[in-house]
Formats: structure tokens, sequence, C-alpha cells
């Protein structure tokens, strides 16, 4: 029996209206190499027009500080980022932030520690272990896929060098699209430096990059397949994952031809009007393999003056790479979209967190 079934329609594009539901299977604990006790749980995502994808979430002390909470100590320079002073906080060690609030160099250090979980998992070791290390290769997206570091996950699970190559694939805006109004343009494409015979040993292709709308992914793997003719399987590593995304990889032409399979932190996102494009938690228990933690989370983001849950609109992603890149960028973009729908500012609520 399966642990938690969602059903939902989208039917905002009406020429490909959506009806599906994804199927989750109940969590499958499993001893890390660390000899902690961490989780995996696979789901499938399907429906009327929608052909089966599999999808895979994890859940250790890496991907936990990723999506819900954490403690981190008070950082006067991350304090000045977020717009609170550090003379408010001269008697506090640590305090509790979300893991939209880990920024930069310490968020990459985050995601290494939870490829490295993920690439040890009794979900992926039996298909890496069915291929030599030339017949793998990684695909990261710039900019937030090239900090993901599956490569060296690859290489520190199971000593595999294995080919990398570099795309530059992102949104430009187009009218003609509908609803979403943005294409995706393809710039680079760094697979000159293998050769044919290279290139058709390739059988499995990790990309890496989260998802919201899922144009890009879907361009990038149409790309993938086209030029690297041998694929049996696609492994998609994308920690922050949209329902409305997913379903746009599952209808793609390539997923008829070569097997996909996505690999998301902790939960599946939703995606808010109007653009669709800011992801937010569910708040429905089922989704979350510790709904404990869920709960932890939504309190920390609170209520605004209306009465509104802000968790119900904070997105998990918000500026998605200027978050390793540029946390200030990543800040103005947060405070943009709290004082739009709630009349906040994130250092009012780190403030108001610090105080209680």
């Amino acid at each position: 029996m399966p642990d938690f079934v969602y059903k939902f329609g989208f039917h905002e594009d009406q020429d490909n209206p959506i009806r599906g539901e994804v199927v989750f299977e109940p969590p499958t604990q499993y001893q890390s190499p660390a000899g902690e006790s961490v989780y995996y749980r696979q789901a499938i995502l399907k429906g009327e027009n929608v052909p089966g994808l599999e999808l895979v979430f994890y859940d250790n002390p890496a991907t936990t500080k990723f999506i819900y909470l954490r403690e981190a100590e008070v950082n006067r320079n991350f304090l000045e980022i977020v717009g609170v002073s550090p003379d408010e906080v001269t008697d506090i060690g640590t305090h509790t932030l979300p893991g939209q609030l880990c920024l930069g160099p310490e968020r990459s250090a985050l995601i290494g520690a939870a490829m490295n979980h993920i690439f040890a998992s009794p979900a992926l070791m039996p298909v890496v272990r069915q291929y030599d290390q030339q017949n793998i290769a990684v695909f990261p997206i710039a900019r937030e896929g090239l900090k993901y570091q599956v490569a060296d996950a690859l290489f520190a699970n199971y000593g595999y060098y294995c080919d990398e190559v570099v795309l530059d694939a992102h949104h430009v805006f187009d009218s003609s699209v509908p609803v979403y109004n943005r294409a995706v343009e393809l710039t680079l494409f760094k697979d000159k430096d293998l050769d044919r015979q290279q290139k058709d040993n390739i059988k499995v292709a990790f990309l890496a990059d989260s998802i919201a709308s899922g144009l890009v992914m879907k361009e990038v793997i149409a790309r993938v397949s086209e030029r690297f003719e041998n694929l049996e399987r696609i492994e998609v590593v994308a920690p922050l994952s949209t329902i409305r995304g997913l379903c746009r990889l599952a209808q793609a032409e390539t997923a008829r031809r070569v097997h996909i399979r996505v690999h998301i932190f902790e939960t599946i996102l939703n995606a808010l009007p109007p653009d669709f494009y800011y992801s937010a938690h569910f708040s429905e228990p089922g989704f979350h393999i510790h709904p404990e933690l869920e709960e932890q989370y939504r309190r920390w983001w609170g209520v605004d003056e209306a009465g509104g849950a802000i968790a119900d609109t904070a997105c998990a992603g918000y500026g998605w790479s200027e978050v390793f890149y540029s946390p200030r960028k990543q800040i103005q973009m947060i405070n943009s979209q709290l004082t739009y729908r709630h009349g906040l500012t994130i250092g009012e609520i780190v403030r108001r967190n610090l105080s209680s």
C-alpha cells in the first residue's frame, strides 16, 4: 500500500491541461557510511497525459538543514547581510535559521555533504555499480548545478573519475510561451573535449540543477540525449523540485526513449502563481518523511498581521543560483517577495525568532 497519494490538476495552460497524482511509498531507513540512521523514499508521478516518472527523496542531516531548519553560529557578517544589528544578539551563541538562509560557501559545503549521503544510498548504489567510470558523465548546469559536486560524490563513494560536461542553459523572456512567458537559451555545451568513442561509451548521464518550471531541464535532457546517443539512463539530481516542473519532464519526448529518474531533497514543492516559479513547501504531513520537521519550519516563519502563514509562500529557492553566488542579492529577492506578500522583511522574521 502507498504511504501517501496526492492528486493534482493544472489548468493554467489550456493547450496542455494536466491531471495526475504522486504516489509515495513508505520511507526506507538505512545506515549511512558514518553510521547515521537516514532515509530514502521512492515515489512515482503519473497522470492521464503524464507518463510515469520515478522520484527518490532523501532525508539525512544535510538535506534536513537544506530544506527545513538548522542551528547556526551567530555570525556578524551574516547578520549585516540580513539586516539585523549584531548588538541585538550579543548574548546568543547560536540561532535557528531556515535552509533559505544558508548562503554562499556555507551552502556549497552543505550540499556537498548531502550529495555524499545520497550517492552512498541503496537507491543509487546499485545503478552506479552496474557501470564502469567511462560509462558515466556528469552534466552540471550553470550556474547552480556547478555547486552540486556530483562528480566529487561519485569519486568519494566509488573512486570513479567521471567526465564533466558543463552546460549553460537559462531562461529568456518570450511572450509567445503560454503562462510562463519564458523560453530556454542554451549557449554553452562543453562536450568538444570528448572524442566520438568517449561519447559512445556514455550510458548514464547525471544532470545537476534544481527544477522550478522544468523548462530548462527539459531542454537540457533533449540536447544531452541527442549528443550522447547510447544513453540508457538519465539521473537528475535536483535538490529542489516542483510537481509542475516534474510533469514537464515526464511529458518530454526523451522520457519515452531513455529511463529518467529524479533525486530530490526531503520533499516535493508547490509552485505559486502568477508565474509558477516561486516554490513553497506543501503543508500536508504526507509530503514529508518527518512531518515534525515541517511543523517546526512553519512555526519559524510564523504568520503576518493578517494571519497568513508565511511558510505557504516562502520560496524554498528564491534566487535559486543567487543563494550560492550573491548572498546580498538573495536577501534582496527574499525581501522583495516577503514585503509584497506579507509586509515583512527577512530581517524582521529573524529578529522576532531571536526574541521568542
